[in-house]
């Protein structure tokens, strides 16, 4: 088996403890089923600042691109709010996923059926919940020039621009497309080709992307705005959605609250193969840094560790390893174990995060 280089940046507030809790499962793969980790660990955010004077050294950004995954735990805290904007602990973060061009952004929401109550929507429109979201991410209006506040007449005007070449909606609309053929194999795309050119162009792009090249895929079409509306009317008709990067970091985070806790969340971020011909790719839970619960053994580890599911299942091929890891957590989801964030308002004691860890590593010994 080849040998993978992993970095682990475990970063502010939670994200060491997660990353521990990881680690270990990390460990168990390598010990129980001889997969071949050369495991390096940095630092990022805050915690970088603290040593360097920058969120991202030079030389770990060096790391990363050599890496065949990065697995970050949190960046920021309020520690920092006082900080420049172009020192915050943020813009680590941005600085990997630009300078490793890593364009689709891969959101799952996925509804385990032991937390299907703790969504805000019935059960029924949630347990069995599966689907994507992949976010463009490098572009788009966070990215457009210009850009900036500047003073016209006798007022300031706020100016984002939103930009997209063909090329770069053609990248992600191939990677949306690719990743369905591996799912349900239905695609549908949002944008807003109603009101805005840009959403235009994202239609017939993706429109040409699949008769080219996916014709056995599905392909709707969906205005953003009707799109986020049927997530919380009828949310298990999607498979994948394609969208950019503004759209898709609303909708995501609607998609998120669906399956009732953010801490249950991993996602992927992925770019163009490397060297080694695997994307560059960035693995990190959806839940931010949580500074409050810092060091107190209540965060949730499962989107961390489910976020090295997905390195598994994409950056190293390993389909059925990633199938092996989540039904462990699952189990131990069936099991009751439950950190706080996942405890209803009466019930037994919450686990810790370690606790949680346990649970994890012992159902993957019983399913070994």
């Amino acid at each position: 088996m080849a040998r993978f280089r992993l970095l682990l940046l475990p970063g502010d507030g939670i994200g060491p403890e997660v990353m521990a809790e990881t680690a270990r499962v990390i460990a168990w793969f390598a010990d129980r089923r001889g997969i071949d980790f050369d495991i390096a660990e940095d630092l990022v955010g805050g915690a970088a600042y603290d040593v360097h004077g920058t969120p991202l050294a030079d030389a770990t950004m060096a790391a990363a691109q050599a890496a065949d995954a990065v697995l970050l735990g949190a960046v920021g805290g309020p520690k920092y709010d006082r900080l420049d904007f172009s020192v915050k602990p943020e813009r680590g973060l941005l600085r990997l996923r630009k300078e490793m061009d890593l364009y689709a952004n891969l959101r799952p929401a996925q509804c385990f059926a032991a937390l299907a109550d703790f969504s805000s929507l019935k059960r029924e429109l949630v347990a069995g919940l599966d689907l994507v979201i992949v976010r463009e991410l490098t572009s788009g209006i966070y990215f457009g020039e210009p850009r900036g506040i500047r003073t016209e007449g006798n007022q300031r005007v706020g100016i984002n621009t939103q930009r997209y070449t063909e090329a770069e909606i053609a990248r992600v609309a191939r990677s949306a497309f690719g990743l369905a053929r591996q799912r349900n194999n239905r695609v549908c795309s949002m944008e807003k080709a109603n009101v805005m050119e840009s959403g235009i162009l994202w239609r017939e792009v993706v429109q040409e992307v699949h008769d080219r090249d996916f014709p056995d895929v599905a392909l709707s079409h969906m205005y953003a705005d009707a799109g986020a509306m049927q997530l919380v009317r009828a949310p298990k008709q999607f498979d994948v959605i394609v969208t950019d990067n503004l759209f898709g970091d609303l909708l995501s985070d609607e998609a998120a609250m669906l399956t009732g806790s953010l801490g249950m969340l991993p996602s992927a971020s992925l770019g163009a193969p490397s060297a080694s011909g695997r994307p560059r790719a960035l693995y990190e839970p959806v839940h931010g840094s949580a500074p409050d619960i810092a060091g107190q053994g209540k965060a949730n580890p499962c989107a961390c560790i489910l976020s090295f599911a997905m390195a598994l299942r994409y950056s190293f091929d390993l389909g059925d390893e990633a199938d092996r890891l989540e039904a462990a957590v699952e189990a131990a989801l069936d099991a009751g174990v439950r950190t706080p964030d996942l405890m209803q308002s009466a019930g037994g004691a919450p686990a810790t995060t370690a606790g949680m860890g346990d649970a994890i590593l012992a159902a993957l010994e019983d399913g070994r």
